[in-house]
């Protein structure tokens, strides 16, 4: 079943579909009677038919139930190449509800300005289709990249904040003993963090993390990292 966000509340009982959705349901080939669905901002999932010509039907309405209850930010260092569009993709399909690119004293990755709001609108576009693909009931923002600083300030509106190091710390399952409402996550580019860098965050109330004893990749840390939080707090 194709699967849809719309701009808006979905009022009457016909929608049409419009812009990127248009240009979806095109490249899907939508057929006369076939079942899509379409979830609005409000979060409510409605079962809709096609009934051609970019027109939907509403057959039935209740509340998207696919998200997790806990809300998790990633604050993710930025990569060297393309890898931030794997991570973005990864990253929705496996829950996140918001993603901060940031720059650490390490990444070797630093574009300019103009580059970053192309980037962003890329990994927007991005988590766009990776929430339609695992069925989401929001479409996970992608903000604008913050340096370190502005990240560490960032996370002190999250209950818990969760610092994966490299040189090690507590394990996932003693930081989430009880289970929060909103996480937020650092993750640190291919040279990880600086030692004052994790000084700022556990001197702020956040908590040190450990993803083993080996080194994971850039790309690989996120989801790792993700999906053992989405499995401590019954998420998976």
């Amino acid at each position: 079943m194709a699967w849809f966000f719309s701009d808006t509340e979905i009022i009457s009982n016909e929608y049409v579909l419009s812009g990127e959705n248009e240009k979806h349901a095109r490249v899907l080939r939508l057929r006369q009677g076939e079942e899509v669905t379409v979830v609005t901002p409000g979060g409510e999932q409605c079962k809709c038919e096609y009934i051609g010509e970019s027109r939907l039907r509403v057959v039935s309405r209740k509340k998207c139930e696919n998200e997790p209850d806990v809300f998790v930010t990633l604050y993710q260092a930025l990569p060297k190449g393309d890898k931030m569009d794997y991570i973005v993709q990864k990253c929705v399909e496996l829950g996140v509800s918001r993603i901060v690119p940031m720059l650490t004293a390490r990444c070797v990755s630093r574009p300019d300005e103009k580059s970053l709001r192309k980037k962003r609108e890329r990994w927007q576009k991005i988590a766009l289709q990776a929430a339609m693909q695992s069925r989401r009931g929001i479409i996970p923002e992608v903000a604008d990249c913050v340096s370190f600083k502005m990240a560490a300030e960032l996370t002190k509106q999250n209950e818990t904040t969760v610092f994966f190091y490299e040189l090690g710390g507590d394990s996932v399952k003693d930081i989430l003993v009880e289970k929060p409402g909103t996480i937020g996550i650092f993750i640190g580019s291919e040279g990880g963090f600086e030692p004052s860098e994790a000084d700022l965050i556990t001197g702020g109330g956040g908590r040190a993390a450990t993803l083993g004893k080996r080194i994971l990749r850039a790309e690989t840390a996120p989801l790792a990292a993700l999906s053992i939080i989405m499995y401590q707090t019954d998420n998976f």
